[in-house]
């Protein structure tokens, strides 16, 4: 809210009061000086009786606490019982008159608040600027009622959105810093954050580097040596990720003859190696090469586990680091950064099962065989996921961007912000849990629980969700084949097997267009392994199961969709083998749609005997 803002608001209201012919007692004015400024301002404050709200910028907490007649004025209302409530900009260099604020004050911190105006329920005062610890020169007053109840508004409008004072001076006191998801189009300013993370680095570097290309341009510009810095000076553990050197016949060709140069060759490749692996360095610094990595698009930078910078390879053939590279993905949400470690670990240990591997010729066949599918699996991860949370992103920060300058949009852009915030977070949630479950860290918190309720419970808020969609015209029913009163127990994990159903009927409503998803659950006996089930079903009649893909359809990346890492249905397979049961898919007969099915084991089959469970709890 900016002063020249309020001023033109003011004068807007002004001009429609005079139409409407004010009465003699209500005045605007601008108190010129010192001395009467500062009179008029206590006077503003000892007529509150109920209430004073004041919204001011980062300066105003050493004027109110820095100059005494200030101090002693707004001190009164306290003791009055006057509400005062305050909205300010709390920074590093304000905090000590903040902390003496709030034993006042109500005091809440805003972003970047501009200009300055208090506000009662009789009297508003607005000043355009404010120096630190000294007078004011110049305030506008009026007891407009017209203005009165904007600038009431206004102040009610910039409450609500600030945060507690408290919890930001807790934030700056410790050093604690909001997580941050950042798409930065600017290479020039890639490549300067990307430097000042290595140069800052406190405990640890993991980086992945793409191609033997990129390490030569990093290279040319510095970074290498930074890194060598970093484990040399600062003791930091650095674990690099590089291909090896014969994955390119140009870094051959400068390895052998040190004076080769080329625009795919910036530097020779030899040279990096005995910079970065000097008898000093033993210790700090521990180099890895990946196979095939030529193929990667990414370069991956984590810094003490809190940082993340994921810089994407545009054109490899160029000899400029910031030429060569496209859009980058700055994080601090430890999710995010988690991901991304996940990664590294996953490759760091497949280069060393490979160099255990290649030692042993009788398993050298499946050796190669198995870092093939790894290799391939952790690019996709990498690159899918890398895209993934960058469009989210985007939307994310294109839409904060512009509810400063449309306000009347204020609704529409906050529910596409929250649509892809769910989005981003249901991405980072997939690839925790296949973290997890690669890791076998996956843990169920079983319990006991109706599977008919829980099926039912589902589709209900999925008809819900096709109800709030305009361009779906589907017809989601439940089938139990029962009465509505049939109870089947199961001992699970009611969280993840509701995942793995809003999994199949998220998959179901994205390839059908219009028609049916039916939903069915009942018992299966099945004798040969004198197991009983509970076997549950979901019939779409959409686009069916691609040829391509049907025969790894519960494999990580197996999607076809624009949308989507192909994660959700190799969640669900792990999920329900972790329970003991089975999943599956078919294409249906009449060529409409496909069908998914899922079993649990049973606990309890008997009615009667299900009730005397309820009672019991």
């Amino acid at each position: 809210m900016t002063t020249y803002f309020i001023m033109r608001r003011i004068s807007m209201v002004l001009a429609s009061s005079s139409a409407n012919a004010p009465s003699t007692s209500e005045k605007t004015e601008v108190i010129y000086g010192s001395d009467k400024t500062t009179k008029a301002i206590l006077e503003f404050l000892k007529s509150a009786e109920f209430s004073m709200n004041i919204c001011a910028d980062h300066t105003w907490p050493s004027v109110a606490m820095g100059v005494e007649v200030y101090k002693k004025g707004l001190s009164e209302l306290k003791a009055r019982k006057v509400r005062f409530r305050a909205i300010t900009d709390i920074t590093r260099d304000n905090v000590k008159p903040c902390k003496e604020l709030v034993q006042i004050a109500e005091l809440r911190h805003l972003d970047g608040i501009k200009g300055n105006f208090g506000i009662s329920e009789k009297a508003y005062t607005a000043s355009a600027t404010l120096r630190e610890a000294t007078l004011l020169q110049q305030v506008i007053y009026s007891n407009v009622k017209a203005i009165l109840e904007q600038q009431h508004y206004v102040f009610e409008t910039l409450w609500n959105k600030a945060i507690s004072a408290e919890e930001k001076i807790r934030e700056i006191e410790q050093g604690l810093e909001p997580d941050i998801i950042e798409v930065i189009q600017n290479p020039a300013k890639t490549a300067k954050l990307y430097m000042e993370l290595i140069k800052n680095a406190a405990r640890e570097i993991l980086l992945i580097f793409p191609t033997t290309n990129a390490i030569t341009r990093q290279s040319s510009v510095g970074a290498l040596q930074l890194l060598k810095q970093a484990a040399e000076q600062n003791k930091v553990n650095v674990r690099l990720l590089m291909p090896s050197i014969g994955d390119s016949d140009n870094n051959r060709m400068a390895l052998s003859n040190p004076d080769y140069t080329s625009k795919n060759s910036v530097t020779d490749y030899s040279n990096i190696k005995r910079l970065l692996l000097s008898d000093a360095l033993s210790n700090n610094i521990d180099i890895r090469h990946i196979k095939k990595a030529s193929e990667t698009k990414a370069t991956i930078l984590i810094v003490d586990r809190r940082y993340s910078l994921v810089i994407e390879l545009r054109d490899d053939n160029e000899s400029s680091f910031e030429q060569a590279i496209g859009f980058s993905t700055y994080s601090t949400s430890r999710p995010g950064v988690l991901s991304y470690i996940s990664i590294f670990e996953s490759l760091w240990v497949q280069t060393e099962l490979y160099e255990q591997l290649t030692q042993s010729n009788e398993h050298l066949a499946l050796a190669n065989e198995q870092l093939k599918i790894h290799d391939r699996m952790q690019r996709e991860f990498i690159n899918i996921a890398s895209h993934e949370m960058k469009t989210p992103t985007q939307a994310i920060l294109g839409m904060s961007g512009l509810l400063k300058y449309y306000p009347e949009r204020r609704d529409e852009l906050i529910e596409i912000i929250q649509r892809n915030a769910k989005r981003l977070q249901a991405l980072t949630s997939d690839i925790l849990d296949v973290t997890r479950i690669e890791s076998q860290t996956l843990k169920l918190e079983k319990e006991r629980f109706n599977i008919f309720d829980l099926v039912s419970e589902v589709v209900d808020d999925h008809r819900e969700r096709i109800k709030d969609s305009s361009n779906k015209n589907i017809e989601l029913r439940y089938d139990s084949d029962e009465d509505g009163k049939r109870r089947i127990f199961v001992e699970a994990d009611r969280g993840r097997i509701t995942q793995v159903l809003t999994n199949l009927l998220n998959n179901a409503l994205k390839f059908t267009d219009e028609g049916q998803i039916t939903v069915s659950t009942y018992q299966n006996n099945d004798s040969n392994d004198n197991k009983d089930e509970v076997t549950v079903r979901v019939v779409d009649t959409g686009s069916g199961i691609d040829n391509g893909i049907y025969p790894k359809i519960f494999s990580k990346f197996a999607t076809k969709s624009h949308q989507g890492t192909g994660l959700g249905l190799f969640i669900s397979k792990s999920i329900i083998e972790a329970h003991g049961g089975r999943i599956w898919a078919k294409n249906n007969t009449d060529g409409r749609g496909a069908t998914f099915i899922f079993t649990i084991p049973i606990i309890d089959v008997d009615s009667n005997s299900a009730g005397e469970h309820d009672k019991d709890k």
